[in-house]
């Protein structure tokens, strides 16, 4: 038992907990941190968002090698693929942004404990090894639960991240598949869908719905469809996995139509299953300690992130919001400022998604189609990359920036982006937005010249009063 109480302990390291962290400790909190994982920073910094985007990146920069710089007057013929340093460079990046956590946390004088975090009681946090023994016990004022969450089981389909892989399986794959199925058309798996496709792979992707991605605006989801399937992309939709069979060659799906008629078998060498994250509460002593989980297996808390049981806490994943990492930070931030006396807030309605193939896709705020089911009256202001001078130079003109505005008050509902530096762009929205901004206020900003941001002025005077350059 350690001598003096923590004021906060957090289970999880991950871009939630390490920030509440970080931030606790700052406010001059005395931290502990329980983690399972041999490293720091959770999914995202080990198997998730930054491994991704390391391999999108490079993949990204192979495509261009072999089709898009021709254009520049560069011409390089056929690039070769050094696939084990492409992997080598994604692990020192994963290794790099780990070992920062960890200095974080020295700097900050928080005690990091490696080992699985259970919940005893109020005021107590178990750190149990490998072997399900608990280690020691951990007495803190206050608790705060970052366990994250892991991918969802597909029915029927069994996971062993060799042939039939989540996304940290496709993560680590020992060669590029000749033929790639990702089960689910969501953010994740056309991230990974374009890795692959750019490095080889013919990718099918197989999706339930009648539609990619989920919650996105319509327009944007119609146009990113039809860039991906020219990219080489295929797309069966409406369409549902019922069986995956290995065999010396690979796996054997079985694939109906969702909405019921007659099956058809498709072959592929790696499978990814894709169909979305649920929240990690297992193991957590939960049930012991009297914390509440809603009827979709997320931590209940208030206003202030507090669950059932006062002292115990929860953000991220865990809880209610969008499933994002820059989301959990804010969790964490605005948890242990309220903690410290201060006036932590998160406003879950205005925070951005992006996905990061090329076009990049990023969002924040109402899309179209929620307006009109919420009855709001709206005006539309577009404004195509291809009328942009810096997209032009680039030789980067696919894609628009959509902003939506209230018809009565200007004020800016919802800004969707489909374009080369989308997910930069989107920064500026989000924050106008924040500020209860116009459509006017946005257009009459100085935007400098050229950028790809002046796409963005010219959306918002659209959706004003007129463009000037359109």
């Amino acid at each position: 038992m350690a001598n003096e109480p923590f004021d906060l302990v957090v289970i999880g390291a991950g871009p939630g907990g390490y920030v509440a962290a970080i931030r606790a400790a700052q406010l001059g909190m005395k931290v502990a941190v329980v983690e399972k994982r041999a490293t720091f920073g959770g999914t995202c910094l080990n198997v998730g968002c930054i491994p991704s985007k390391a391999l999108l990146q490079s993949s990204h920069l192979f495509e261009q090698a072999g089709h898009d710089l021709a254009v520049h007057g560069i011409q390089l013929g056929a690039p070769q693929l050094d696939f084990a340093q492409l992997m080598k460079r994604k692990a020192d990046v994963v290794e790099a942004t780990t070992k920062g956590v960890a200095f974080l946390f020295k700097k900050n004088k928080i005690a990091a404990f490696q080992g699985t975090g259970r919940i005893e009681k109020a005021g107590s946090v178990a750190v149990l090894g490998e072997d399900g023994a608990v280690r020691e016990t951990l007495s803190t004022r206050n608790i705060l639960i970052a366990s994250g969450s892991e991918a969802t089981p597909l029915p029927g389909v069994t996971i062993d991240e060799k042939k039939i892989v989540s996304s940290t399986g496709a993560l680590e794959l020992a060669e590029v598949p000749k033929r790639l199925v990702v089960v689910g058309a969501g953010i994740i798996g056309l991230e990974l869908g374009s890795v692959w496709r750019r490095l080889g792979s013919d990718v099918t992707v197989i999706e339930f719905l009648d539609r990619i991605v989920p919650g996105v605006d319509d327009e944007i989801t119609k146009h990113f469809q039809r860039a991906l399937a020219r990219q080489g992309l295929k797309f069966k939709l409406g369409s549902k996995v019922t069986k995956a069979e290995l065999s010396p060659a690979g796996v054997t799906l079985t694939v109906e139509p969702a909405k019921g008629g007659p099956a058809e078998t498709l072959e592929a060498d790696v499978v990814l299953v894709s169909i979305g994250r649920r929240p990690y509460v297992e193991g957590l002593g939960l049930d012991k300690a009297g914390v509440k989980l809603s009827p979709r297996g997320r931590i209940e808390v208030d206003a202030h992130f507090q669950t059932s049981v006062p002292g115990i806490y929860a953000i991220g994943d865990a809880i209610d919001g969008p499933m994002l990492a820059h989301k959990a930070s804010e969790d964490g931030v605005a948890c242990v400022e309220t903690l410290a006396g201060q006036k932590g807030h998160v406003n879950w309605d205005l925070v951005p998604s992006i996905i990061y193939t090329q076009p990049e896709v990023a969002w924040v705020g109402k899309t179209e189609e929620q307006l009109k089911a919420d009855g709001v009256a709206y005006k539309i202001g577009k404004y195509p990359f291809t009328a942009d001078p810096r997209s032009r130079a680039n030789a980067a003109t696919e894609g628009f920036v959509k902003v939506l505005a209230d018809k009565a008050t200007d004020r800016v509902l919802g800004v969707h982006i489909i374009g080369a530096e989308a997910g930069t762009m989107i920064a500026e929205a989000a924050l106008a937005m924040e500020f209860s901004a116009s459509a006017e206020d946005i257009g009459r900003v100085c935007h400098a010249h050229p950028t790809v941001n002046e796409a963005m002025k010219e959306a918002a005077l659209a959706a004003w009063d007129k463009p000037i350059h359109l």
